[in-house]
């Protein structure tokens, strides 16, 4: 079996380790366009509970990675200086420099050499595999133009830009501001004890109102620092290939062609919200793993059981995804709720959590707030 891996992300490292592990006859070759250690990004989040996916099948990886994380119980709102601490959400991160190198060390520990600054742009020259991973993210070579696959990708409405601070944040923290040009977020959380990932959110009108399009990354950084400046209290915000996007909402009707599969962000996206887009990524990665073992003499048939075993799966946490986004999409006109029913609606803005859910998970915050929910509801108030 010769497979061959476009993509040196965490999908791609993960699914490589995995085959490679329990067949070391099988032929892996992954390929990464860019060099090793030049990641983009920050810190990656996950809930409390996503890597328990991974602690039964790969206790290995799983307590690699466990040690380098940083973790929490709460998650604060912190609407224009009133600060709202939610009980029982507990979350993770790590920096996506570091998950990569773990993976990548998973990898060469069953005899994978990654061939990095190695740029796949010709199918033709794959024709040799027996089975072509495309866990090449959003801008995938291997979908190409999507039709294959029945992608569409729409794009949101708001602006994001992604950034760090040295700044460590206690927990998870959803920050909502004020500009003379109109409103902002920033999800902000750290992801070694020392650094934390920024996010910054704007919808389109307070974007050309703040003349976004017309200034350069240093003048774009320093209008986010003077925006959140009481959050940051003193520390700044560092780039790392930071610009202005829309978040994509990528889907595809089949997840593979031939003998062309796609996995992560190269199939799919959710929103960042929920924080649930590399945990995807590496549950497809093992999916795929567990289902080309099972067969690995009818590709055909491990790859149909791939997407049938994760593509229900991914479409009810993307439909969360989508569902959390459309808030974010309309944050303007629920900052100007009350703090009690801002955190009502921010909670269940992914249509999830349902009050039984809540004051099982967060007994504190629903016995302090829940009575401000009831006055409004019994003044008839939204």
């Amino acid at each position: 079996m010769r497979i061959k891996i476009i993509g040196g992300g965490p999908a791609g490292l993960y699914f490589s380790y995995l085959v490679k592990r329990q067949r070391p006859d099988f032929e892996v070759t992954l390929v990464e366009r860019n060099p090793e250690g030049a990641t983009f990004g920050f810190g990656v989040v996950f809930s409390d509970q996503a890597l328990a996916f991974m602690a039964a099948d790969d206790p290995e990886t799983h307590d690699a990675i466990l040690p380098a994380m940083e973790t929490w119980r709460n998650l604060t709102l912190d609407l224009e200086g009133e600060r709202i601490d939610i009980d029982g959400m507990g979350f993770a991160a790590i920096g996506r420099l570091e998950l990569i190198q773990i993976l990548t060390e998973r990898a060469r520990s069953v005899g994978i050499e990654p061939r990095f600054e190695t740029e796949a742009d010709d199918l033709s020259r794959l024709d040799d595999a027996d089975l072509i991973v495309g866990a090449d993210g959003l801008n995938s070579f291997i979908r190409g133009d999507g039709s294959e696959y029945g992608t569409e990708m729409p794009q949101l409405e708001n602006r994001f830009i992604w950034y760090g601070t040295d700044r460590p944040f206690d927990t998870l923290t959803q920050s909502f501001r004020r500009s003379e040009d109109g409103p902002f977020n920033a999800h902000h959380y750290r992801y070694t004890p020392t650094l934390s990932t920024f996010i910054v959110e704007t919808d389109e009108d307070t974007w050309q109102a703040a003349g976004f399009e017309g200034i350069g990354e240093a003048e774009t950084k320093a209008y986010c620092e003077n925006v959140f400046a009481d959050v940051l209290q003193g520390h700044s915000l560092i780039t790392n290939n930071s610009y202005w996007r829309r978040f994509p909402k990528l889907s595809c009707k089949s997840w593979h062609s031939g003998k062309h599969v796609l996995i992560g962000d190269a199939v799919h996206t959710a929103h960042f919200s929920i924080g649930s887009g590399t945990r995807l990524a590496m549950e497809d990665a093992l999916a795929l793993s567990k289902a080309m073992l099972a067969t690995p003499d009818d590709i055909p048939a491990a790859l149909a059981a791939y997407e049938a075993a994760r593509k229900p799966i991914t479409e009810k946490i993307v439909r969360a995804a989508n569902t959390s986004a459309a808030w974010y999409e309309d944050f303007a006109n629920h900052m100007e709720l009350a703090p009690a029913d801002f955190a009502y609606s921010y909670i269940q803005r992914s249509g999830r959590m349902d009050d039984e859910r809540l004051q099982r998970l967060a007994p504190e915050f629903f016995a302090t707030y829940s009575p401000h929910w009831n006055a409004d509801a019994a003044g008839g108030q939204a």
